[in-house]
């Protein structure tokens, strides 16, 4: 084995710095790994997972490492099998996909049958409906939200918590039918994969002991995303004698809004004692006079932990700060950067332009075009949500699990079979008085008229000769650990899953039923469908093989649906950045209102600087501002003051493009924060609601007194209120 100049360690360690390396050699009490933007944190796990493998000598099967995407599970598990082949036998996988596989494996114990399927947002939204009929879909899909947040609280319908949380009307009643009705599918929902392994391992004496014992390492990346349901199943898991090291980033929890709690990094210490914390400030990504001003930002937070990002490359210019009359004008400044960049050799895909809300892009996609600029948007709909796979998925989610009252309902009538809502719901109820075989109340139960009979019949025989095609399959062994949501292992004589996923769809009617739809509305239904066949070509034709493939469909629901090969223009949400880097970046509409909203409290004020600082620490090379005097609003031309945030950058760190910069309406609009307590001769004691830049007059503070009254103030027109502390 190479060894590195440093007293004989391993090659593969000769590239850390020295906080990476101690971070890597770490191994007594538990780690929190506070990582930077850009610090290099994907290598330290890596290598840490590698090292203690291949240096400690630890069982690959003892580790178990989470992260929250398949992407980054993939990226983790093969850059730690390039240092160390046998990694590929830890359990490298997101929290979501773990649940899952702990889930099949303790089946009876939770519940569940073991050929579960899981339901996404959408299927929780119709068994909402079917649970409560009178509901329209919007007020399901509310609903269901409200119970998918119930469940990353960890709080399940019985909780003495839930009302304190959710206003929602008649909610723990509602949720508790939910639950009664999803139980009765023998199916799952996401929220369910991290709740009900929790519940197990609390419940179950032996199953706890058998998973602590397994699991000696666990360690978490991106440790800022999870939320109050992931931090209680990784304290479940984590056994007396475990190693428990997380890596994250307090400035970059940006997902609140998804249930992420940005309390359990700051936490980490006090509930894992003897936490020793290593903090990488290396930044590998963006010049220094672009991290300043990240760091000018973040560091008004007052919940984090605290660090100060060096950037390792010099040089750089400062970054600009566009002030323009108006989103056409924006327009054209992004139109103007991207073609300076090309003309010095740059390609378009260098170029990000970042908004707060989708609803920003339309200018640009409005504009790029006829400016010669190609672009590319970020956040389209997504392949495994549109309409024809969705349907396809569903008739095998039936021949999976005969159950999934879920997949009937989209299925069953679709092609039209002349099956009614009367009937549909004659045959759920009939299935689940006798068991809950669905396809077998089709083939049997009473229908009011000869049509629906004949539909039913036609459906159940489909289900049938789709059962037919589709073998056992082999149990997996209790300590199989293949990659995140990999396929079964495969008999490269046997036949494919794509052959009958091919067989579903043409003999359900679905290829003619959307083929139509092409020719009516030129869309790509058919091609789409094709895909799904093709997608299904990696794992066998049997019952093993199409949960598997059901499975990976359900957790790999975060692709994105644009073509990364495309030299273009990126446009994209702040929030979609996360991850990703760019040599230019272009952050747009920073007007106060817009980023950040003036209704936002002191958490969310604070998780929109941190927003802010993530879509600063995209940019590699170049980094530009623009903020708006005026902008559409509902149709209409309005003004708008600078966002606050651009009081929070000193001057000196930017450059100006368009004019000068009047910032003193959002710098007093910083001066009162929320929570601040004042005084004011006439009303006496008070503290401040809000605080929002007013343009000429300052700023308006909201201000609710002890007297109970709550009154709005000028305090450049009145001397009567101060702030008394802070």
């Amino acid at each position: 084995m190479p060894a590195s100049p440093r007293g004989g360690q391993p090659g593969y360690l000769s590239g850390l710095n020295p906080e990476q390396l101690e971070a890597v050699l770490h191994e007594r009490g538990n780690l929190l790994i506070l990582a930077g933007a850009g610090s290099g944190k994907t290598r330290v796990i890596t290598t840490k997972i590698a090292w203690l493998i291949r240096e400690r000598g630890l069982a690959p099967e003892s580790i178990l490492a989470v992260t929250f995407t398949n992407k980054a599970a993939a990226e983790m598990r093969d850059r730690a099998c390039s240092i160390e082949p046998s990694c590929a036998r830890a359990n490298l996988r997101t929290f979501h996909s773990f649940g899952a596989w702990f889930l099949r494996r303790n089946a009876a114990a939770a519940g569940l049958d073991r050929d579960f399927t899981i339901y996404d947002d959408d299927d929780s939204t119709t068994l909402v409906r079917a649970a409560f009929p009178d509901m329209s879909r919007p007020e399901a899909g509310k609903l269901a939200s409200a119970i998918a947040r119930a469940k990353d609280y960890g709080l399940a319908p019985d909780s003495p918590e839930l009302e304190r949380r959710f206003a929602e009307r008649d909610f723990r009643r509602r949720y508790a039918d939910y639950e009664s009705r999803l139980r009765a599918t023998g199916n799952v929902d996401f929220g369910d994969l991290i709740s009900l392994p929790v519940r197990v391992l609390d419940r179950e004496p032996a199953i706890r002991e058998r998973t602590h014992a397994r699991f000696r390492v666990i360690l978490v990346d991106e440790y800022q995303d999870s939320n109050v349901a992931q931090f209680e199943l990784l304290k479940a898991l984590a056994g007396p004698e475990a190693y428990v090291c997380v890596v994250g980033d307090d400035d970059q929890s940006i997902y609140r809004f998804r249930g992420a709690e940005v309390k359990n990094i700051l936490s980490f210490p006090d509930v894992f004692p003897g936490t020793s914390i290593v903090k990488l400030e290396r930044n590998y990504r963006s010049y220094q006079s672009i991290l300043d001003i990240a760091s000018s930002i973040v560091e008004k937070n007052e919940g984090r932990i605290g660090k100060t990002l060096r950037a390792t490359r010099k040089g750089g210019e400062k970054p600009v700060l566009a002030v323009l009359r108006d989103h056409e004008e924006e327009v054209a400044y992004c139109v103007r950067v991207v073609d300076a960049h090309v003309r010095k050799g740059g390609s378009f895909s260098d170029v990000a332009i970042l908004y707060r809300t989708n609803a920003q892009s339309l200018a640009f996609e409005r504009a790029l075009p006829s400016a010669g600029v190609p672009y590319r948007l970020v956040g389209a709909l997504r392949f495994y949500e549109r309409e024809e796979v969705k349907d396809a998925l569903a008739i095998l989610a039936l021949a999976s699990n005969r159950r999934d009252e879920v997949a009937f309902r989209r299925v069953a009538n679709k092609p039209a079979r002349g099956i009614g809502a009367a009937s549909l719901e004659a045959v759920i109820g009939m299935a689940f008085a006798e068991g809950g075989d669905l396809v077998a109340a089709a083939a049997n139960a009473p229908a009011k008229s000869a049509k629906a009979r004949a539909g039913l019949s036609s459906f159940a025989s489909l289900m049938a000769r789709l059962s037919e095609r589709l073998g056992p399959g082999d149990e997996p062994p209790d300590d199989d650990v293949p990659g995140p949501s990999a396929p079964p292992a495969m008999d490269p004589h046997a036949e494919k899953l794509s052959v009958v996923v091919e067989y579903a769809i043409r003999e359900s009617g679905l290829l003619e039923f959307h083929k139509g739809q092409d020719e009516v509305a030129g869309t790509q239904k058919v091609a789409n469908l094709d895909e799904l066949v093709n997608a299904a070509a990696d794992y066998p034709a049997t019952r093993t093989g199409l949960s598997a493939f059901l499975e990976a469909v359900e957790l790999d629901r975060a692709m994105s649906s644009g073509d990364s090969g495309q030299d273009a223009v990126t446009l994209i949400t702040m929030h979609n950045t996360k991850g990703l880097e760019f040599p230019v970046v272009v952050i747009a509409g920073m007007e106060q209102g817009l980023f950040p909203r003036d209704d936002d409290g002191d958490e969310d004020l604070e998780e929109q600087r941190r927003l802010f600082y993530v879509a600063l620490t995209r940019a590699k090379d170049e980094l530009h501002i623009t903020y708006c005097r005026r902008r559409l609003f509902r149709g209409r031309i309005m003004d708008y003051q600078p966002s606050r945030f651009l009081a929070e950058v000193p001057k000196e760190m930017l450059r100006f493009f368009g004019g000068k910069l009047d910032l003193s309406a959002a710098e007093a609009a910083g001066k009162w924060k929320t929570g601040a307590a004042v005084y004011h001769d006439d009303h006496g004691s008070g503290y401040v609601v809000k605080a929002a830049p007013a343009g000429e007059a300052g700023v308006c503070v909201t201000v609710h007194f002890e007297t109970g009254r709550t009154l709005q103030f000028f305090p450049k027109f009145t001397k009567k209120l101060e702030i008394i502390s802070d």
